[in-house]
């Protein structure tokens, strides 16, 4: 197996190719090599690898990452680097998601790992900003070291080391801090965790909520750095129809999925064939 390797500028080359183009750019996360055989073969962009996807697979739900339920990082390099890059042709880039206010690693060793096994794209994901400021756990956490402060830092070494820099803010708050301080490639606003299947989160955003939302974020960077990719994800967009909206009704360079392609695919798909098999009947 030989990984085929991206440098920071034919990724950010390819994107900006497509998008003077007038084509949609298309992310996607992901937690098993066949998936992400599948989304390159569908024709995603980049297939964003993070220890939530490992565990959203494994049927536990993505925001399981914001507990301590095994080691994020250790999940994250083991995932991507046995599972996800090497079952790829490399068409797609791999974006990995670090948990930058791990303190049991140097960031900058966790950095020279990804770009070793052919990672030039990282994400500061799981964030502390998916906590709203005004709980008890936010205050806690923070308390205790763990900030966006950390998260930011690890964006700006990234950019130093020649990564390719992507942040999923939660907030309008966090988004304004996060790009004036780190100036990343890639801004993607996360609207909130994705509904629908079996562990979805029943969303109280509609997908005119979500893209009203995202264009808020959108509108508020670009008056920082001009030249941000933008991405639009999670909430209500689910279907490809979403998809469609958020390209309508925003200023987004495309839509980043998860669970939309996914855990809920997956799900649906297994439960029709599966229960297909269930229901078979002997003849005689």
């Amino acid at each position: 197996m030989i990984v085929k390797r991206n440098t920071k500028e034919e990724i950010i080359e390819r994107l900006l190719n497509k998008i003077n183009k007038k084509k949609p750019l298309f992310f996607a996360s992901c937690g098993t090599g066949l998936v992400a055989k599948l989304l390159e073969k569908a024709g995603v962009d980049c297939i964003n690898t993070f220890h939530g996807g490992r565990l959203r697979s494994n049927g536990m739900g993505s925001m399981s990452m914001l507990w301590p339920i095994l080691d994020a990082n250790k999940q994250l390099l083991e995932s991507t680097e046995h599972d996800i890059i090497t079952a790829i042709k490399g068409d797609a880039f791999i974006c990995a998601c670090v948990n930058a206010n791990d303190p049991l690693r140097d960031m900058t060793v966790i950095i020279e790992k990804l770009k070793s096994i052919g990672v030039m794209s990282i994400c500061n994901i799981p964030s502390i900003g998916d906590y709203d400021k005004d709980s008890h756990i936010y205050q806690v956490l923070t308390q205790s070291g763990i900030t966006l402060e950390n998260e930011i830092e690890m964006l700006k070494l990234a950019k130093e080391m020649g990564m390719v820099t992507v942040t999923m803010p939660y907030n309008l708050e966090d988004s304004i801090k996060i790009v004036k301080e780190s100036k990343p490639d890639i801004f993607c606003f996360h609207a909130g965790t994705t509904k629908g299947g079996l562990i979805g989160f029943d969303t109280p955003y509609t997908i005119k909520d979500t893209a009203n939302r995202c264009e808020e974020a959108f509108k508020a960077v670009k008056e920082i750095k001009s030249d941000l990719i933008l991405m639009a994800h999670g909430a209500s967009l689910v279907t490809p129809n979403d998809g469609q909206y958020i390209l309508d009704n925003t200023s987004t360079h495309g839509v980043w999925t998860g669970s939309a392609t996914e855990r809920i695919p997956i799900e649906n798909a297994i439960l029709d064939i599966a229960g297909k098999f269930a229901k078979l009947k002997f003849s005689k």
